[in-house]
């Protein structure tokens, strides 16, 4: 059979032709998707720049679907869910963005944050442990380590916390001298409330060895040693922080004084809660120094007085009130009840970081989680 020339030179063209149509086709669609994406996209922001959540995730989507290539609008839309309280939602998107084999490599790292920050936003403690794990070694590492800490601390898991924080420290993220102390004698307090009052010397002494700035440890220590009667111990452990002019020393001031009393070794005690006083002007400092002379009492109204003269305060009122026992007999006792309403909330600690108050002294801020944020001083004298 013979080939017809003409034929080909009449199906050359109409190939091209509809070649040619075929592309002006796919990129008009093209030219549609992108257009729409985009517009779907910046509806979307707008929203969000508005308030307008609700509607911001459903332009979001809309612009998903029309480009489900494009890692942004995940992001964007995993985001807005973790806002909205949406966690479930969160991961899914996060997940799936993990799943594609085309993602590049920040941005693999940047959505396996972002799941992590789903978990941990969810409660999902274990999870979120696990998914900030694989941020080691990347970009993250320093926030994920620094999220890690926050999970040991909120679950109490003092061991992994320690090391999360020489690990932080050694990157030179920050200083963490404080915060380890702290992790011992968290661990030295459990193990004293189950009974091994031995681990719990031991862990103290580790301690206050590994840190002997921090004034916790020494407290604590001294504590345990008071409770064990060995007096004169307490007092060793306890000089430094006197001797120094610790801020921290008044809250050591109870058991400094009953140690002394039961040492014989008051006049040492008293020349050391004098010392601080004159600095301080600590109302709980000038209480222990007059409980190492219990039965005299011109004595005591004499330094409350001389304390309200430079220091106002209603709680140094109450407690001349109370020494005083030919007052108390003038005064009405509704005027009693009234000064000790009004002195009860001038008793207590605030933390300087949250406002949070409580009647006991926090190392650890039950309000806002963080460490050391109570000044020694009750509300009266900040």
């Amino acid at each position: 059979m013979e080939l017809d020339l003409g034929w080909i030179l009449v199906a050359l063209p109409v190939a091209f032709g509809l070649g040619w149509l075929a592309s002006r086709l796919d990129l008009r669609q093209m030219r549609i998707n992108n257009l729409q994406a985009p517009r779907a996209y910046f509806k979307g922001l707008n929203y969000l720049l508005n308030e307008q959540q609700d509607q911001a995730i459903d332009a979001f989507i809309e612009a998903v679907q029309n480009d489900p290539d494009t890692s942004e609008l995940h992001f964007a839309l995993g985001n807005l869910f973790r806002r909205r309280g949406e966690y479930d939602r969160a991961v899914r998107v996060h997940e799936h963005l993990l799943s594609r084999a085309d993602l590049s490599q920040a941005d693999r790292q940047r959505a396996q944050h972002a799941l992590a920050l789903d978990f941990l936003k969810a409660g999902l403690l274990d999870r979120a442990e696990e998914a900030l794990r694989k941020l080691e070694g990347t970009s993250y590492a320093g926030q994920a380590r620094l999220a890690r800490l926050a999970i040991y601390e909120r679950s109490r898991e003092w061991p992994q916390a320690t090391e999360v924080a020489q690990l932080l420290e050694a990157s030179g993220e920050a200083q963490f001298d404080s915060r380890r102390a702290h992790y011992g004698c968290e661990q030295a307090r459990e193990a004293i409330a189950q009974g091994d009052q031995a681990g719990g010397l031991r862990t103290l002494q580790e301690t206050l060895s590994k840190y002997p700035q921090a004034p916790r440890p020494r407290i604590l220590l001294a504590q345990l040693l008071e409770s064990q009667g060995q007096h004169l111990q307490v007092l060793e452990v306890l000089a430094p922080l006197f001797e120094e002019r610790h801020g921290a020393a008044a809250l050591a001031a109870p058991v400094l004084v009953k140690a002394a009393l039961a040492s014989q070794q008051q006049e040492r005690a008293r020349q050391w809660l004098q010392s601080l006083y004159a600095q301080e002007g600590n109302l709980d400092i000038l209480q222990a120094a007059l409980d190492l002379a219990p039965q005299d009492v011109p004595v005591k109204l004499g330094a409350y007085e001389q304390h309200l003269q430079k220091h106002p305060s209603l709680l140094a009122a109450k407690r001349w009130l109370e020494q005083d026992a030919q007052s108390q007999a003038r005064v009405p006792a509704p005027v009693h009840k009234a000064l000790e309403q009004a002195s009860r909330p001038l008793s207590r600690y605030r933390c300087a970081a949250c406002g949070f108050e409580a009647q006991n002294y926090f190392w650890h801020c039950p309000g806002c989680q963080g460490w050391d944020t109570y000044p020694p001083r009750r509300v009266e004298e900040l």
